[in-house]
């Protein structure tokens, strides 16, 4: 199974090939993704990166083009010396077609061949609720005897005026099979 679309709106959600689902956890595989990024800290001092992202798909690039808002937002690892914040290209454009970001903080880079177990839930994405979530999604790993091999990620898919209780958000762990499958 292949998704594409949010369920609540016509958002373009990053397309993946759902491979096992048990209750709340996922494992999935991206085929390609066209992503661009910019760190959260710059010199120790935090940055408006939503800010900086929004404004390159509003047209702050190289063609002035503007790019449709896909779900979800990227933002990688916990630790926020590294933290880095990353919006998903529509699934169409391609790392030869993007149009560069004039930001020269912001980073164009394709993800391929992308396997990660998820674990979805609803509520804000606080370090709390989202360490809550890591450590179930780690036993889940563990008891799906999956090796990791990636930094953790999190996702968020709704606007920030979108009630708690009504928001999909995501843990995610980059992953493979003990056979490399």
């Amino acid at each position: 199974m292949t998704t594409s679309m949010s369920v609540h709106s016509q958002t373009e959600v990053a397309p993946y090939t759902l491979l096992e689902k048990e209750g709340v956890f996922e494992l999935r595989h991206y085929e390609k993704l066209t992503i661009v990024s910019t760190p959260v800290y710059i010199e120790g001092q935090k940055t408006n990166s939503f800010a900086k992202l929004f404004n390159y798909i509003s047209g702050n690039n190289n063609q002035s083009q503007k790019i449709s808002m896909t779900a979800p937002v990227f933002t990688g690892q916990l630790n926020e010396e590294s933290g880095v914040m990353s919006f998903v290209l529509p699934s169409g454009m391609t790392l030869r077609d993007a149009p560069l970001p004039k930001d020269p903080t912001l980073n164009l880079q394709e993800l391929t061949d992308y396997r990660v177990a998820t674990i979805t839930f609803n509520g804000r994405l606080q370090t709390n609720n989202i360490q809550k979530h890591l450590q179930l999604l780690e036993d889940w790993i563990e008891h799906k005897k999956l090796i990791r091999v990636g930094n953790v990620k999190t996702a968020g898919y709704n606007s920030p005026y979108t009630l708690p209780a009504f928001r999909r958000n995501e843990v995610l762990i980059q992953v493979q099979k003990p056979d490399g499958l």
